[in-house]
């Protein structure tokens, strides 16, 4: 353990002592709720609320409502260990909490659109600020750069409102799909360092190869293949995209080894960073007009945001609770079935089946993965740790 600046003792109820807790309760808890409501209205319209169609809400609720609430709870949990400042506990990251909260109910409410367009664009300004204190106060400047990418993210963001309000005519799903290819960039950055690291530790005598050229890479061209297809540069976009293929299967392959197949937590982690890799392979296909775009980008929503922030939560919630890193067996049922909801999403559609079988059959699997981590985990995530330790 890295030794706090600032000595905490933990209480029996400790949901708001690392941010992990509450965000990855809320994510795991949106992960089923807001699946299983898009479910609903795809059978059966909802009447006209703020957002403007199903599509629109859907695809801003699980970027902005599911996918930052997991990327709230690892940043802040992962800025604690590389600074050794104390992050938000307590009331204020209870306060953080129910301002993600508020975001994702407020468009229920009688209120004006600004001001559900306030309330949800609040929530990214506020995480960034509680993550560059620590950064700033540590001179940790080399993790300054997930202020830029939440900075892109909020920008994202505020291109859905402004069509929302009416300020813009088409910029939905320029901001739905900008925030898509961000949360990608963020994959593959946190994955480059994690899954490997757990990679060595989960097997012991095991040396993940990197070359240093292609880790130098990786994020510039990330961000030009983010750039390329959000603002529709067709002719970089796709040799970036067929560039980024190849450059990933050897940059993960560095990091496999077959003992992984015998360890849940690992095959969760690389299979759902294969589906990355899919995506990039569905784009190219998708670009020569071979297959439906949507393909790809539900192989990075569904596939790797699904399987990857599944794996990472299950993991560090055991971590940093000072539990084994073991899995018991529902949770391993999760992972397949989060796997399986993947696959179904991408490659049903490709049957002669109708294509609501693809849209239920995926959510169904989806729902019950979310439903059995919850199960299990929210006794984890409330709870102190097993040694006695605050975190």
């Amino acid at each position: 353990m890295i030794p706090l600046q600032e000595r905490l003792v933990p209480t029996g109820f400790s949901l708001f002592n690392l941010a992990f807790r509450p965000f990855f309760l809320a994510a795991g808890l949106a992960g089923m709720l807001l699946i299983g409501y898009w479910l609903f209205i795809y059978a059966a319209p909802s009447p006209t609320t703020y957002y403007d169609t199903g599509l629109i809400w859907h695809g801003h609720e699980m970027l902005f409502g599911f996918s930052i609430a997991v990327i709230a709870g690892f940043l802040l949990t992962a800025v604690r260990n590389w600074t050794s400042i104390q992050t938000l506990h307590g009331f204020w990251l209870a306060a953080l909490t129910l301002v993600w909260l508020a975001g994702r109910i407020a468009p229920l409410l009688p209120i004006p659109g600004v001001a559900v367009a306030a309330i949800d664009l609040l929530f990214i300004p506020l995480l960034g600020m509680a993550l560059a204190w620590p950064l700033i106060r540590a001179r940790n400047y080399r993790n300054l750069g997930f202020l830029v990418l939440l900075g892109g993210f909020m920008l994202a963001n505020l291109l859905v409102h402004l069509q929302l309000l009416g300020l813009t005519r088409s910029t939905a799903l320029d901001g739905l799909h900008g925030a898509l290819f961000l949360v990608v960039v963020m994959m593959l950055l946190m994955g480059g360092r994690v899954i490997p690291f757990f990679t060595e530790r989960g097997l012991g005598a095991f040396t993940a190869r990197r070359w240093p050229w292609l880790e130098r890479l990786t994020i510039p061209l990330a961000l030009l293949w983010a750039l390329s297809w959000t603002l529709q540069w067709d002719r970089i976009a796709l040799p970036v995209t067929a560039l980024s293929v190849g450059l990933h299967l050897v940059r993960q392959g560095g990091w496999f080894s077959p003992r992984i197949l015998r360890v849940p937590l690992l095959w969760i982690l690389h299979l759902g960073y294969l589906f990355i890799t899919f995506g990039f392979a569905l784009q190219c296909l998708a670009a020569l007009g071979w297959l439906a775009p949507s393909l790809a980008l539900h192989a990075f929503a569904a596939g790797a945001i699904g399987s990857l922030t599944l794996g990472m939560m299950a993991r560090v919630s055991l971590g940093h609770t000072g539990r084994p890193l073991e899995t018991v067996p529902s949770v391993r049922l999760a992972f397949i079935l989060m796997l399986l909801a993947g696959l179904a999403r991408v490659l049903l559609p490709l049957t002669p089946l109708p294509y609501t079988v693809a849209i239920y059959v995926a959510g169904g699997l989806w729902i019950l993965a979310w439903l059995l981590f919850v199960l299990h985990y929210s006794r984890i995530l409330i709870r102190p740790r097993i040694d006695g330790l605050y975190g």
